[in-house]
């Protein structure tokens, strides 16, 4: 029985990584998801990854393997066999699935709601001393069901409801021994497969930007690495050329969107002196890179959110002030000036008077007495 895959998100349910593996360990994997009562989402999914990459998916929605990355359908163009018997592994996976749920929620005494099934298996290979290791793991809602050991061909029991299984599957000596012929011969030769098409992208390395943040004075300061490929790497802080494992917190390995990855370690210096941060570095290694990229600790490359500048503050301050002022001496004038003239207006003769008074005024300059 062999099941392949889940979506991206279910990952960190299996808790299966190759991050910090060895610069020649290679890996093929495969992840299964079947469920019930999720709305909106296909009941069968499989995602199969290359280191780490995904390079096939599969679901009950499009009853379809298709290719993730362009090397991948050279594979189905050159070897009809392979593909073909690939998909005919998912589709009685997709059969199967639905058993197995039906079985697990009679094992826990179960009936309606949400429920999944989970399993992965695949395996590992090192290409240069030819090792090779293989897992099958299973769960359900979330939590370790069953699992193989490849090295005592048997079966390892997670939940008491799996017992039952365990003793079924490992008497069942035809299983083991094509369970372990698959994990230790098929998984590795589809693994090189896959590598001999998509060494280039695979086999690539993209060396990171490195950069120190500081939110606060109080704050740790934060060692982020971003773009790199592939995730195989590590890093962290040095103290005077030794490396820290106390006031220290590492990040975990993160995809961006363009299919590199980013990674952070903070480090506390609460209660270091300013005077000894020369003597601190963070430190990026690269699996397949020779050249470490190393950055030092100086308050003069730390990213550091500064508080606004108080010089600025004072400057909008009485921009504001002096806005204000002006919009206030604009008030008060017009209401004087329409005081004044209200006051102009009543105290103003009516306009037969103001005739006479005018003509008079003319008449005398005219005509002066003697």
């Amino acid at each position: 029985m062999r099941l392949v895959g889940a979506e991206i998100s279910v990952l960190s349910l299996l808790m299966m990584s190759l991050h910090g593996a060895a610069a020649l360990t290679h890996s093929l994997k495969y992840f299964y998801t079947g469920s019930s009562g999720v709305p909106n989402f296909p009941e069968f999914v499989i995602v199969g990854l290359v280191d780490e990459v995904e390079v096939v998916h599969y679901d009950s929605d499009t009853w379809r393997l298709e290719p993730r990355q362009d090397w991948v359908s050279r594979v189905t163009e050159d070897d009809h066999w392979f593909w073909n018997w690939q998909t005919g592994l998912a589709m009685n996976a997709q059969r199967e699935f639905k058993g197995y749920i039906e079985i697990a929620k009679q094992r826990f005494n179960q009936t309606g709601g949400v429920h999944i099934v989970q399993n992965m298996y695949g395996c590992e290979w090192d290409d240069e001393t030819n090792e090779v290791k293989g897992y099958d793991q299973y769960g359900y809602n979330g939590e370790d069901f069953i699992s193989f050991d490849l090295q005592t061909e048997q079966w390892i029991a997670a939940k008491q409801e799996a017992s039952i299984i365990k003793q079924k599957w490992d008497q069942n000596r035809a299983l083991i021994a094509g369970k372990k012929n698959f994990l230790t011969h098929v998984c590795p030769e589809g693994l090189k497969k896959f590598l001999s098409y998509g060494r280039s992208s695979l086999m690539r390395t993209e060396r990171p930007s490195v950069s120190l943040l500081q939110k606060t004075p109080s704050s740790p300061v934060s060692c982020h690495a971003t773009g790199f490929y592939p995730d195989r790497a590590a890093l962290f802080w040095r103290k005077d050329g030794e490396e820290l494992h106390e006031d220290v917190d590492l990040g975990e390995i993160l995809p961006n969107h363009d299919g590199t990855f980013q990674m952070r370690v903070d480090l506390k210096l609460s209660s270091v002196p300013a005077e000894d941060w020369r003597r601190y570095d963070c430190v990026f290694q690269l699996s397949g890179v020779d050249e470490d990229i190393v950055t030092k600790l100086d308050k003069t490359r730390t990213n550091r959110e500064k508080p606004a500048d108080s010089t600025f503050i004072i400057i909008i301050i009485i921009i504001a002030v002096a806005v204000l002022v002006v919009i206030i001496a604009a008030v008060v004038g017009f209401k004087v000036h329409r005081k004044r003239n209200a006051q102009r207006s009543s105290a103003k003769p009516s306009s037969s008077s103001s005739a006479s008074t005018d003509g008079s005024e003319v008449t005398e300059e005219l005509n002066p007495k003697p």
